[in-house]
């Protein structure tokens, strides 16, 4: 095997290491840029996907009593967006004062649903009780995952429909 000898002397210190090129699409700031842009367009994907989807019915007033607080009528947010819990939600009670987003996705009829409005409601009763005012007689559908009052139903959606499919995620 030969040995050589490397004379550092000569090598000049701006071409060594060869300097690499980026494409001029993917320099340092266009990289960047599509980047950020890729991760909020991800993180946008991600909150979509973290809402659960149901149906929603609506009843109407008197709205008390409720399962969850009788006749306190402190317990109906000042807005009046609020609902009653199927089954689904309901969680033996635990339910009660939990707050939802919900949104219209879609209805048996096209132009129902308000599109890009979400509303946040709080759980006051269970839509299947017996003792309280969201009674399976007064809704306009029973079966729903939440019963919503008039007020947020009519928020969201045409009020002359008597169901919609909703998307909620608990805040």
């Amino acid at each position: 095997m030969e040995k050589r000898s490397v004379d550092f002397d000569r090598i000049n210190a701006h071409t060594f290491p060869p300097k690499f090129h980026l494409p001029k699409m993917l320099n340092g700031r266009s990289l960047l840029l599509r980047l950020l842009l890729l991760t909020s367009a991800l993180s946008e994907m991600v909150f979509v996907a973290c809402g659960d989807v149901g149906t929603a019915s609506h009843y109407s007033p008197p709205y008390q009593p409720t399962e969850c607080y009788s006749g306190d009528p402190s317990q109906f947010p000042s807005s009046n967006l609020f609902a009653a819990a199927g089954d689904g939600v309901w969680d033996n009670g635990a339910a009660c004062g939990r707050q939802y987003l919900v949104r219209c996705i879609s209805a048996s009829r096209s132009g129902t649903c308000i599109p890009e409005r979400t509303i946040q409601i709080k759980i006051v009763d269970y839509a299947l009780s017996s003792s309280s005012a969201a009674t399976v007689s007064k809704q306009s559908v029973t079966g729903a995952t939440l019963v919503l009052s008039q007020t947020a139903f009519g928020a969201i959606a045409n009020s002359s429909v008597a169901s919609i499919n909703i998307e909620f995620q608990q805040v």
